[in-house]
Order: C-alpha cells, then sequence, then structure tokens
C-alpha cells in the first residue's frame, strides 16, 4: 500500500506541475481561455493535483513500520 501511495502522490504532483505550468505559460502568452477553460481554472486544478500528491506522500509516511 505504501508504494501505491507513493506512486499516486508522484503522478498527482508531476500532473500538477505539467497543469500549472500550462496555465501560466498560456496566461503569460495573454490567453484568458484555453482548450475550452478558463486559465485560472486550470490553475486550480493544477494545485488540486499538487495537493493530492502531498496528501499521498503524507499517507505513505504515516504507513511507514521501520521508524
Amino acid at each position: 500500500m505504501q508504494a501505491l501511495l507513493m506512486w499516486i502522490g508522484r503522478l498527482a504532483g508531476i500532473a500538477g506541475l505539467v497543469v500549472v505550468g500550462v496555465a501560466v505559460v498560456g496566461r503569460l502568452d495573454g490567453l484568458y481561455r484555453l482548450g475550452g477553460f478558463e486559465v485560472g481554472t486550470l490553475l486550480q486544478a493544477g494545485m488540486a493535483a499538487m495537493l493530492i500528491g502531498c496528501l499521498g506522500y503524507v499517507a505513505a509516511l504515516a504507513e511507514r513500520t521501520d521508524r
């Protein structure tokens, strides 16, 4: 279970980082909408994905038995 939580954390963190990066680049390019979504919505979705990644890592640390 710990390995699964670590992979969830990694994948969600990477996906969030990519979405936030796309939103920032789009906004710097002067766009308000990107791919049918507002740039602010993409930024919030990316931040939520990074939060899920952090929670996956925290859950994996909480399950460790080799303290």
